[in-house]
């Protein structure tokens, strides 16, 4: 429900507090240690992934530019977000000024929407590898790799810029408690004591765009790997590629399942329990499993890995 109240009884909130994943102390600091230990081992793959490709010059392909974009975005996501997970998992509640909560909130836009672009530009880069091989090298070009990578990271500052603008705009005069581990929109629109009409038909507009936009692109890429590989000859390729399709689908499919039910929606949630839940798949275990699903499978870097440790051990 929402509180109409007259302009001049309203109390403008000034931080927001964060009721964090749990509220239960008895499993506070056994979550706390699991998510401290993904957040650091997130970290430690996507900085090595980043390292490989940018010290070894076979490396320097286009599919390894999108995978070097996807490691950086994933180090700043899980950055946004993680922190305030593992201060609410200490100390029980994790208090937020406004501005930094909005702060928060206009990375995490920006970041899960650049994101979306950039999956579908790596799908996008696959199909032409694997359908139009002979046309790669002037259809991937290194300019327009760049061009497209670069495109995912304006696309969802953009975006970020419209929609946290418009929920920075709302009035909050309380409650302040936000049911959730970070500022997400949902929890936000539900404090609002203000019509939030427009700002949701925003939000749900962007949300159709992006994700429904950019996860068409995906399926329709892999759709077309899908049929070229029924086409090849050999058993052993057939079985290579739908393996690679395979494994990248299952992470494409998790992280656009949890995003499209929570933000593709034009009404606001009243689950938070599940939000939550969703959540994590998609700020935690997504980000962690990316590097080994596009990354530390792949032979060249593979091969990269154990020149680099052979080096390293003298």
């Amino acid at each position: 429900m929402e509180r109409p109240l007259e302009l001049g009884n309203m109390t403008r909130v000034r931080e927001f507090v964060l009721l964090g994943l749990s509220t239960r102390p008895d499993i506070r600091d056994i979550l706390f240690a699991i998510f401290l230990m993904l957040y650091l081992l997130t970290l430690l793959e996507n900085t090595l992934i980043i390292y490989l490709i940018c010290t070894h010059s076979n490396l320097h392909k286009p599919m390894y530019c999108f995978l070097g974009n996807l490691s950086c975005l994933e180090m700043c996501y899980v950055s946004v977000t993680i922190p305030s997970l593992l201060v609410g998992l200490w100390t029980g509640l994790c208090h937020v000024p406004f501005m930094a909560c909005m702060t928060q909130l206009f990375f995490f836009i920006s970041l899960i929407c650049t994101e979306c672009t950039l999956l579908a530009s790596m799908a996008y880069d696959r199909y032409v590898a694997i359908c139009r091989p002979l046309h790669y090298p002037l259809l991937m070009s290194p300019q327009v790799c760049l061009g497209l990578a670069m495109s995912s990271w304006l696309c969802g500052l953009l975006v970020s810029v419209v929609k946290t603008s418009c929920i920075a705009s709302l009035s909050y005069c309380g409650p302040n408690v936000l049911n959730h581990f970070f500022c997400d929109v949902s929890p936000l629109l539900n404090l609002s004591c203000t019509h939030v009409a427009l700002t949701e038909l925003v939000d749900f507009i962007s949300a159709i765009v992006i994700l429904w936009g950019s996860l068409l692109v995906a399926i329709a890429s892999y759709v077309a790997i899908g049929r070229a590989v029924l086409c090849m000859p050999s058993a052993t390729a057939r079985h290579k590629a739908f393996s690679t399709c395979a494994s990248h689908l299952v992470v494409v499919g998790i992280f656009y399942s949890a995003t499209l039910f929570i933000y593709a929606r034009p009404s606001r949630i009243e689950a938070m329990d599940l939000n939550k839940v969703l959540s994590v798949i998609y700020t935690v275990v997504t980000p962690m499993c990316n590097p080994v699903i596009y990354c530390l499978r792949n032979k060249e870097i593979q091969a990269a890995l154990h020149r680099t440790l052979h080096w390293f051990r003298g």
